[in-house]
């Protein structure tokens, strides 16, 4: 009996051999964290989290006082309450947000190849894809451990301060505003990956995720502009064609990584939001006013959804299959 009980834990400890992929992600996550590059993010974002916590603070008294449809959801208005002196707490993501992604994710893997450890590493005998997918892994992980602290930590001050308890819905709510953040640093992450496998400097990799964060948040809304001043309907033009021209535009701005985002979390964290879009006095007419259930919120919020998820997979596929097919010699 005794042989039996040794022998099943010499087996028990034979089986505990930890997964090489397990090993690899441990050990990304401890650089990242002790790097000076995420304290000093962590830093910045911290700092604009409690600047935007005290501009939503001492701005809740007139919030409590107005009598608009989102009376019932007090607690939601920390999260987007400004005084115009400092943005809101949501808006301080979207801009940060793809900062923190593209420097977690900009030397991955070309800082390895620079180092000379790439082809050490895959001389172990572990699969090529495990060192791509415990990048990402990651660094999506510290993304969503930062997220939900600073979320959870927003709403507990906001408990302390007010003495307001958020609903259960209003919980969900802000669960779901924080998904929807990783979401969208997600999709800046893998761009910065995609960058890092193609490029084999990592300076050059950082310039390049840069370059397509400022085109996309500055110089294509001029675009827009341009495109809207060259189509814009006349005095005379009809209904159709004036909304016709709404939905050119807004499908314009639909592109961008940042309105999707912005839509999302408006909806989200806003419920008296009831459309994205332009409506006729057809679709107003014998509606109701009143604010949305979480349900409903988040069937308007799938487009905007679905697109974020699908650029975020086609980001990370493409890097998948360019990193698997790089020839990697030893240096």
């Amino acid at each position: 009996m005794t042989a039996t009980v040794k022998k099943r834990k010499k087996l028990w400890k034979a089986d505990e051999v930890v997964h090489p992929f397990r090993v690899i992600v441990h050990k990304e996550i401890s650089d990242q964290v002790n790097s000076w590059r995420f304290i000093i993010l962590l830093f910045i974002i911290g700092l604009t989290c409690f600047g935007s916590m005290y501009t939503a603070l001492t701005n809740i008294g007139s919030a409590v006082q107005a009598n608009d449809q989102e009376g019932n959801f007090l607690f939601l208005k920390l999260y987007t309450i400004s005084d115009g002196t400092l943005p809101s707490f949501f808006v301080f993501i979207s801009f940060l947000g793809p900062l923190l992604g593209i420097s977690l994710g900009f030397d991955t893997v070309n800082s390895e190849q620079t180092k000379g450890t790439l082809s050490r590493l895959m001389s172990q005998p572990i699969h090529r894809d495990y060192l791509i997918n415990a990048k990402f892994v990651s660094a999506l992980t510290v993304i969503s451990v930062l997220f939900f602290a600073l979320g959870f930590l927003f709403m507990g001050l906001g408990i302390i301060i007010t003495g307001l308890p958020p609903t259960p819905e209003e919980f969900w709510r802000v669960v779901f505003f924080i998904l929807v953040s990783i979401l969208y640093v997600a999709f800046w992450l893998n761009l910065a990956i995609l960058f890092s496998v193609i490029f084999r400097q990592p300076a050059t990799s950082a310039l390049a995720c840069i370059a397509v964060w400022l085109f996309l948040t500055v110089f294509y809304n001029l675009i827009v502009n341009l495109i809207a001043k060259a189509i814009a309907p006349s005095a005379m033009a009809s209904t159709h064609q004036v909304f016709r021209y709404q939905e050119i535009i807004m499908t314009l701005m639909k592109i961008l990584p940042g309105e999707l985002y912005s839509d999302a979390t408006t909806t989200i964290l806003m419920p008296s939001v009831r459309s994205l879009g332009p409506l006729t006095m057809e679709q107003i007419v014998g509606a109701v006013p009143g604010p949305l259930p979480l349900g409903q919120s988040l069937l308007l919020v799938w487009p905007q959804l679905t697109g974020l998820i699908a650029a975020t997979v086609f980001c990370f596929v493409l890097s998948y299959v360019t990193f698997m097919r790089r020839e990697i010699r030893s240096r």
